[in-house]
């Protein structure tokens, strides 16, 4: 989905920490700028975690971690801009509670 706008709106798996949910991947191709908002449509405060890199839901390791164990107030948003990632970068997130929803949105260039 390359150009720029919107990429990607996923609401995560609940309960668990390592729930990880996979919500975007850059194209083949193409770099992009991002940003990530966390909006926790919960009275009650989120726990959540953030990881940027090549790895997959459920195999990011300690040096793709952006957030970690980072709180989201009940109601609240957490936002992340200006985001540089390569072709085939990956963001993975996880919730430790209903309602939180990640939204994606920047400007992807081709690399050709």
């Amino acid at each position: 989905m390359a150009g720029s706008g919107n990429k990607a709106t996923t609401q995560l798996n609940a309960g668990s920490q390592t729930a990880y949910s996979l919500i975007y991947t850059v194209p083949t191709g193409y770099y992009g700028v991002y940003n990530i908002s966390f909006t926790n449509t919960s009275s009650s405060a989120a726990t959540i975690r953030l990881y940027i890199g090549a790895s997959t839901a459920g195999s990011q390791n300690a040096s793709e971690c952006y957030e970690y164990l980072t709180t989201v107030v009940g109601y609240g948003v957490f936002e992340r801009t200006g985001i540089v990632m390569a072709a085939g970068a990956n963001i993975v997130a996880s919730s430790s509670i209903a309602g939180v929803n990640v939204n994606v949105y920047g400007i992807e260039t081709s690399t050709s």
